[in-house]
């Protein structure tokens, strides 16, 4: 399996211009070779690639560059150029490439060779070939026979330096149970971030104060006078504030998806447009800032190291169908419990919903719910509420329960 794990380095002064210099030198190499595929007709990555060495005979500032972090620049081009291909193939209104500032362009990589994780005296190093040896914050162990296939050095807008490294492990995934005997329907939500079908009621984590200060900070950075000293200094520190809101809610996102994961078979959620969901008109800030896809994606991946099974689910009517009787029910979203007309079927709107979801995935993946088993049995209405700060706190896969009290 694949896998990349972030490191925090810690360059010397000088280090860091060097470093600065490769990632800007990275930058123009990528817009020459653009410039070179707006007016060339059969050009390709591997022949772009050959041209490398005779571009270092007139160009001597490449050659204080790896080889290979050259080659990746090249093929981060024609990466790009697929990516505008497929999305222009999937019925998206697509432009060109355009031409790299310093501002969007803040990475280079090593690919195959160029580095070794070093360990000298009780303290790890990165050493980089063209570089040397860079101090870095190794916090987390590599797993067991992991192989290191690349190392990406990037630049935040904070001006910290990142190492990513690209490792990869002889293991495959665990094999997913055939029949899944744990599963679990997911509703996320705003207020309630998760509500599942095992009686858990996840609360969005409380970000106002992180807000508050990026907010007062951005109306700083607009006082200043644009590209001066202050301007700058002022938009590192909104650049902090931004990391740090990012940090936050991705921890949160991290730690939930690992808890389902670990602890079930099967994990059922709704296939969400999260990105047509936040171009909806009112209510976008909030929606934008819950993160449904970044959570969904995680919890896909997580998922298939684990070897659990995820199963994404058409979202349309989850809301309105009786998890008992199936019959649909109008409901504004004021309403925040579901109450079935046709059976009685009473239950929170958001448990209702998650319900309707876990039937919908083991229908979808074949396993099917047991007629035998009532929905009021399987899915006791006495919802408990789980804190996002717990979650977040106990850094563990197990939750632990609270009545919820009024819902």
């Amino acid at each position: 399996m694949n896998y990349n794990y972030r490191y925090r380095l810690h360059p010397a002064d000088a280090l860091k211009d060097q470093l600065a210099w490769t990632v800007d030198t990275c930058r123009q190499v990528y817009n020459h070779f653009l410039h070179r595929l707006n007016r060339t007709d059969d050009a390709s990555a591997y022949s772009e690639q050959k041209r490398l060495p005779d571009l270092k005979e007139w160009w001597d500032d490449l050659k204080d560059v790896h080889s290979k972090v050259l080659q990746k620049v090249v093929q981060r081009l024609y990466d790009n150029l697929s990516t505008l291909r497929g999305r222009k193939e999937n019925g998206y209104h697509v432009g060109t490439l355009n031409w790299k500032s310093p501002s969007e362009y803040r990475s280079f990589t090593y690919s195959q060779s160029g580095f070794k994780l070093k360990d000298t005296s009780g303290r790890a190093r990165l050493w980089l070939s063209k570089l040397g040896e860079i101090p870095l914050t190794f916090h987390r162990d590599l797993p067991d026979d992991a192989e290191i296939k690349t190392v990406t050095v990037k630049q935040e807008p904070t001006g910290k330096w990142y190492a990513i490294l690209g490792v990869e492990t002889p293991d495959d995934p665990p094999e997913k149970p055939e029949n899944p005997e744990k599963c679990v329907g997911i509703d996320v939500g705003i207020l309630k971030y998760a509500h599942d079908t095992d009686r858990t009621a996840v609360e969005s984590p409380d970000l106002s104060d992180e807000r508050e200060r990026l907010e007062s900070a951005q109306r700083d950075l607009s006082r200043k006078e644009h590209g001066s000293a202050n301007w700058e200094t002022q938009r590192r520190i909104v650049a902090k504030r931004h990391a740090d809101l990012k940090r936050k809610r991705r921890d949160f996102l991290h730690k939930l998806s690992n808890y389902y994961a670990t602890e079930y078979d099967l994990v059922a959620v709704e296939d969400l447009d999260a990105k047509g969901l936040v171009e909806l008109p009112g209510n976008s800030r909030n929606r934008a800032g819950v993160a449904w896809g970044t959570f969904l994606r995680i919890l896909e991946y997580k998922c298939e190291r684990e070897g659990a099974h995820f199963v994404a689910v058409d979202p349309a009517g989850t809301t309105k169908e009786c998890a008992s009787c199936s019959v649909e029910t109008e409901k504004p979203l004021w309403v925040r419990e579901h109450s079935c007309p046709a059976c009685g079927f009473e239950a929170d709107r958001d448990a209702n919903a998650a319900w309707n979801i876990l039937s919908r995935g083991m229908k979808q993946l074949g396993a099917g719910r047991s007629e035998s088993t009532p929905v009021e049995t399987a899915f006791p209405t006495d919802t408990n509420s789980v804190s996002a700060k717990r979650v977040v706190e106990a850094g563990s896969p197990t939750l632990k329960r609270e009545p919820s009290g009024e819902r």
